[in-house]
């Protein structure tokens, strides 16, 4: 099964530009223009789509180079384009899947409808009963290949809540819960303090196999499982945090996750068990911790002398 992406046309290839409705020249002086009412529906539906279509509109004529000059290009659902009276080759796509048809305007107001052969797919995250705001998950979808374990990367632009077009098919969805990057990150964004409201991957991260039928919109919710947690080293239980600590965290096979410094600095990590090494005037203290889903939670180390 074949999977495209983009239109084999050197329209394609030869035409960039800003997207919203745009003429690419002018038409002669005198000469007759033309309208065209465009839609796009699933195969097997009757329903126009409302988002996620990318209209281009083409000269069907080839210039001398072989290239189609671009004659109109939209993000609208249901655009209209006017242009001179004459020959042109549509195309739209939605998502993965896309369609062309070769049609001619003349002086009258018409109306095409094209006919996508791929099903939509709109995928939402959890935690617990909770929604998880579709700015902090990245999806990656990819599809099924025979002798490669890990499938192929197909498409890193989805983003959760939105339709996405697909041919149909069997796919590898792939959610990862991005924590934000706040004071205390390090390696992440400025030196030592990390980007303000920028969002790296955690290790939450889900997975799912499905299958998109043609015409057909499936709505995929992916429960994640993680937890807000808030690092401090202490002199006792409860007592004030230390300040200019810096925390390294750790999977229970030593593989390191994540590295922060400050008094309290906070990070997401998906469910499990983790260790936590402290470093503070030349010393070093551990401890390990568990993580469960939905409970965010302070998590202290004691600055004990016996711990190295």
């Amino acid at each position: 099964m074949r999977y495209v992406c983009t239109l084999v046309l050197g329209a394609l290839l030869a035409c960039a530009g800003s997207v919203g409705v745009c003429a690419a020249q002018d038409a002669p002086a005198n000469t007759t223009t033309a309208v065209v009412h465009l839609s796009a529906v699933l195969s097997g539906t009757a329903t126009p789509l409302s988002a996620g279509l990318h209209w281009r509109m083409f000269n069907a004529a080839a210039e001398p180079d072989g290239s189609h000059a671009l004659v109109a290009e939209t993000l609208d659902a249901q655009p209209t384009f006017t242009a001179a009276a004459g020959d042109y080759v549509v195309h739209v796509s939605f998502g993965l899947a896309s369609v062309v048809k070769r049609i001619t305007m003349t002086p009258d107001s018409r109306t095409e409808k094209l006919t996508l052969n791929a099903g939509a797919l709109k995928i939402g995250g959890t935690l617990g009963d909770a929604p998880i705001d579709p700015t902090r998950l990245s999806v990656a979808i990819y599809v099924p290949e025979h002798n490669n374990p890990e499938a192929k990367l197909v498409y890193t632009k989805t983003r959760a809540g939105e339709l996405i077009g697909l041919p149909e098919g069997s796919y590898h969805i792939v959610s990862t819960y991005l924590d934000a990057v706040g004071v205390g990150s390090v390696g992440v964004g400025k030196e030592g303090g990390g980007t303000p409201n920028a969002a790296i991957p955690t290790n939450s991260i889900v997975n799912a196999d499905i299958k998109v039928p043609a015409g057909k919109l499936i709505n995929l919710t992916l429960r994640h499982r993680y937890a807000k947690l808030t690092l401090k080293l202490v002199n006792a239980p409860g007592a004030e945090a230390l300040a200019n600590t810096n925390f390294t965290i750790l999977t229970p096979g030593g593989d390191p996750i994540r590295e922060l410094i400050g008094a309290f600095p906070s990070l997401v990590l998906a469910e499990g068990e983790y260790v936590v090494i402290a470093r503070h005037d030349s010393k070093t203290y551990q401890s390990s911790f568990q993580v469960q889903s939905a409970q965010d939670r302070d998590v202290e180390v004691l600055a004990k002398d016996d711990v190295k």
